[in-house]
């Protein structure tokens, strides 16, 4: 209808008459359908197509509204008068649906006239019309204690809604100014269809979080084919799974006693892991000399799976009682921290409940925890896998029966050096003495009962530092430097990193010159809060410097550990740092200390993200050690970092992953996070609720899912474990 970008349109108001019931109390300011009173509306890349209303399949009276291919199509009402008063309102609300048959993300910004704005994204579903409601003020499913909200709409009485569970940002309720709805770059016309827009009294946050979860820990709302509903069904489905894993396991290819796959390539037994490259590919070696793709899962673990109930106790409709057999999976936790993983998050400590550890009872009788373990072991075994991933009970490596890595998790007060990704907390400073005697006792501990086990493949160093990452950002790609530079020099790392400056350019004079600044007197570099220049052209030697610190900075961690780790277990693998977002400078000390280079990746292939080019000039095993494709139809809330859109699409994402990891000579395994669902209302440690398991927390495998990575994972021993004819007596490439 609009012939040019952006207008401005004048319609009337008219109260109550587009066919949707009205919130209680609430104040209607416009009606798309039949306006009387005047409210302006402008556009910009969008328009309203027609002057008449439509009616939708339902029967309701709703008025189109399409944004164009563009930047940010966008519609934008604004009072007549300065402003709108709504001080006395919680929520703004819009009658609305998606004309389309797919679900659309919309922007929705709310605007008061001191320049403070209020912004949030909604899915909005395909289907019929719901009210959206928008809160005016800042929330989030962290504030009440978990990583993702429930899913939308959501019908309460009859009604559709649609709640903005995370909003950002402040609000002047008294002087609004205006509310713009817009959509982010849509590659074609999108349209949705318009109803009332006002204000609500109740923003409804509390009465859409009351009730979700029933005795077993489930979803309350919703439905699945997997949902249990009884005891009795549980015990059922237990037995026929044992009959099931019996099979499967007599069925596995062959194997040699640590899961090294028999029948095709051969290599000297070493009595421990140990990895070598054959014919241009690397390979883990089992104890007895056969090949090894390490297929893992994470945290196959009973620790993980409680979650708060305390202060929240409304969302849970069954919780025991004191004295009650299943009150004893109560417990008190405390998960107060600063680190980015818990920033904004409420419900962190206080009262637990353990669903997982009820569920088990439930099923199997009192806590048990040998069965467990074997049971746990049978799954993954009869499953494909053979290794036991990082964060698994301490248990397993006593049973002799499935290959396990351990995490070394370095805790102490030596000095941190924040970087600004400093998700689970600042890097620590190698060249801190503390540091050093930290690492020294935390492996001691670690290996104390593993020098001698064969059955160890190795450790990882700690998981996920803040090393930097790959980026156009020199803040984000020199982030240890820059971190270091501004923190006083009683922080040994910052001291270190002046001394390779001083020892480089003698004094202030040296160092201006080669970085472009005016340096007056060198004692100013000490100061907290210097700020170096940024790498140009013009000064090549600012970007060689902080190059020089970090790769520094990185030898001295990795070779810190390294050495440790050889004095008290020299026959087992160092597996590298778990890298999440890293540098060039850590990945290349990673490969001259480490026998493996390790990266938590979350990608549809796990070349995706890494920088191929330098890893095969580094010429080391890389190892992926977590990765994961979780959907939000299972019951918990949140699809994991990497998202399908229905549970039938994590398998064939699973297949398609571990088949790349098997294609690339790289790569000597792939590690799944995580065994279990996450509780559906947050785990403990950082309010995550993910759909990422091969179990749910009713301890039901998801079956569908488990049998395309059953075919997945044994489907890989051909690519592995085929012989070469020509490389029967090759010679090693390198040998560790």
């Amino acid at each position: 209808m609009l012939s040019t970008p952006k207008r401005a349109l004048l319609f009337p108001i008219l109260l109550g008459l587009s066919g949707a019931p009205l919130i209680a109390q609430a104040e209607t300011l416009f009606n798309f359908v039949r306006p009387l009173d005047t409210v302006q509306v402008s556009t910009q890349d969008a328009n309203l197509p027609s002057l008449t209303a439509e009616s939708t399949p339902e029967g309701e009276i709703l008025r189109r509204l399409t944004f164009n291919p563009a930047e940010r199509p966008s519609v934008r009402l604004t009072p007549q008068g300065s402003s709108w008063d709504w001080s006395n309102s919680e929520a703004m609300s819009l009658r609305l649906q998606s004309a389309q048959d797919w679900a659309i993300t919309l922007n929705v910004t709310i605007e008061s006239s001191d320049g403070k704005v209020l912004t949030t994204q909604v899915a909005l579903p395909a289907g019929p019309a719901q009210t959206l409601l928008v809160p005016l003020a800042a929330t989030s499913p962290n504030a009440r204690g978990m990583r993702a909200a429930p899913p939308q709409p959501w019908s309460r009485d009859g009604q559709r809604w649609l709640l903005a569970a995370g909003v950002s940002g402040e609000l002047d309720r008294s002087k609004v100014t205006a509310v713009t709805l817009s959509l982010s770059q849509p590659k074609a016309a999108q349209s949705i269809l318009l109803g009332r827009f006002g204000t609500a009294e109740d923003d409804q946050q509390d009465a859409f979080y009351e009730g979700l979860m029933d005795a077993y820990g489930q979803f309350s709302r919703g439905d699945w084919p997997e949902k249990v509903k009884s005891d009795e069904q549980l015990k059922t489905a237990a037995e026929k799974e044992q009959k099931q894993l019996a099979d499967w396991i007599a069925k596995l290819p062959q194997q040699d006693t640590y899961g090294g796959l028999l029948g095709g390539e051969s290599f000297d037994a070493s009595g421990f892991f140990r990895t070598e490259k054959r014919n241009g590919r690397w390979y883990l070696v089992s104890p007895e000399g056969h090949p090894f793709f390490s297929l893992g899962v994470n945290a196959v673990t009973l620790g993980q799976s409680q979650t708060y109930v305390e202060g929240r106790e409304s969302m849970f409709k069954a919780l025991p009682k004191e004295g009650e057999a299943l009150a004893a999976y109560l417990g008190q936790g405390d998960n107060r921290d600063e680190t980015g993983a818990n920033q904004g998050r409420a419900f962190n400590h206080g009262r637990w409940f353990d669903f997982y550890g009820a569920n088990l009872e439930r099923t199997y009788g009192a806590k048990d925890m040998q069965r467990w373990v074997g049971q746990s072991i049978d799954r993954l075994k009869a499953w494909g896998f053979n290794t036991l991933g990082n964060w698994s009970e301490p248990d397993f490596s006593v049973s002799k029966r499935m290959p396990y890595t351990l995490p070394l998790s370095i805790q102490g007060d030596f000095a941190v050096i924040k970087t600004g990704l400093d998700w689970w907390g600042g890097m620590p400073d190698p060249f801190d003495p503390r540091f050093a005697m930290a690492a020294e006792r935390t492996i001691a501990i670690t290996a104390r009962d593993h020098r001698d086990d064969p059955w160890l493949l190795g450790y990882f160093a700690d998981n996920e530092l803040a090393w930097g990452g790959h980026s156009d950002d020199p803040k984000v790609r020199y982030a240890l430097a820059y971190g270091t530079l501004r923190l006083t020099t009683d922080v040994p790392a910052k001291r270190a990193f002046l001394k390779l400056l001083r020892d480089k350019y003698r004094n202030q004079q040296g160092l201006s010159k080669a970085w472009g600044i005016d340096l007056q007197a060198w004692e100013l570099m000490e100061d907290p809060g210097f700020e170096p220049p940024l790498p140009n052209p013009e000064h090549p030697a600012i970007e060689e410097d902080f190059k020089r610190f970090q790769r520094y900075f990185a030898d001295a961690y990795f070779k810190t550990i390294a050495d440790s780790l050889k004095w008290h277990s020299p026959n087992h693998l160092m597996l590298g740092g778990r890298f999440a977002a890293t540098v060039p400078e850590a990945l290349e000390s990673c490969a001259q200390y480490c026998d493996v280079i390790s990266f938590n990746r979350y990608s549809p292939e796990p070349q995706q993200g890494l920088d191929m080019d330098l890893l095969r000039q580094l010429d080391k095993p890389v190892l992926i050690s977590e990765f994961h494709f979780g959907s939000r139809d299972r019951g918990p809330f949140w699809g994991g970092v990497a998202e399908v859109y229905k549970e039938e699409e994590r398998g064939p994402a699973y297949a398609n992953f571990v088949k790349k990891a098997a294609q690339e000579p790289l790569i000597v395994g792939a590690h799944w996070f995580q065994y279990l669902d996450q509780p559906a209302t947050g785990r403990l440690l950082d309010g995550e609720n993910g759909h990422l398991g091969l179990v749910a927390i009713t301890d039901r495998p998801w079956q569908g899912f488990v049998g395309a990575v059953r075919k997945a994972n044994l489907e890989l021993a051909g690519v592995i474990a085929s012989p070469a004819e020509k490389a029967k007596n090759a010679e090693p490439e390198h040998k560790r």
